[in-house]
Order: C-alpha cells, then sequence, then structure tokens
C-alpha cells in the first residue's frame, strides 16, 4: 500500500466520516465517500460540512504529501449542487508553490461526474517533518 495513504489512516475525523483515501502523490490527492443517511441534512441532501471535510481532507492530503507537515491558513469553498446519494469524490491539485506555502484547487464529484463543488485552500508549510 501507498505510504501517504497509510500515514492518513491516523486520521479519525476522516474515518469516522467515512473518507478513504484512494490516490495521493506529492501536490494530488483523491479522496472518497459513499453516502449514508448519517451525511444527509434537515432536508435530506448532503450536509454541507460533509462536502467541506471531504474537500479539506484531500487538501491536507495533497499538501502533507511532500513529508513536511502543512497547515490550513485559508480556504473558500462554493456550492454548485446538491446530493442525496452514491459516491462523492474530490480531487486535490496543487496549483502553486513556494518555500512556505502551498495553494490548491479541490473539485467534488458526484461518481455521475456532476460537479458539486471547488473547493479553494492555502497551506502554510512547517519546519516539522513527517515520517511516512
Amino acid at each position: 500500500m501507498d505510504k501517504h495513504i497509510e500515514y492518513f489512516k491516523a486520521d479519525r475525523f476522516a474515518a469516522f466520516n467515512g473518507l478513504e483515501l484512494v490516490e495521493c502523490r506529492p501536490g494530488y490527492a483523491k479522496v472518497m465517500v459513499k453516502i449514508n443517511e448519517n451525511h444527509l441534512n434537515g432536508a435530506g441532501v448532503v450536509h454541507g460540512g460533509l462536502l467541506f471535510t471531504v474537500a479539506d481532507f484531500a487538501f491536507a492530503a495533497a499538501t502533507n504529501s511532500y513529508g513536511s507537515v502543512s497547515l490550513s491558513i485559508s480556504t473558500s469553498m462554493s456550492y454548485f449542487q446538491k446530493s442525496t446519494e452514491g459516491v462523492i469524490y474530490a480531487e486535490a491539485r496543487e496549483i502553486a508553490r513556494s518555500n512556505k506555502l502551498i495553494h490548491c484547487n479541490v473539485s467534488l464529484f458526484h461518481e455521475s461526474g456532476t460537479l458539486l463543488a471547488e473547493f479553494k485552500g492555502t497551506a502554510y508549510i512547517t519546519s516539522q517533518k513527517i515520517t511516512f
């Protein structure tokens, strides 16, 4: 198994919410979640907080994948479509990196291909190293 995926299995919040890191390499990560009734809000659609959590986990995996702890300092999210069932995927892609900052875009798709939301994030690269 990929060393990056093994490392991120320690994220208890992601595991509690049913998130699975399916691919991870420097500057890129893909996360999936199978929707269940606990993911739905009072209106019966996937809770925006779950979508943010899926995007944030993909963002964290992509930005920490270089081997240094990177911490989010700014994020924003736009929602486009609702979902009520099935599988949702988030793909995080690095768009710029300096010696202290990483910027990523994360797209969230329903398994049907429908774009559900877009997330943008900036992370600060610390001097703390990760042991994969």
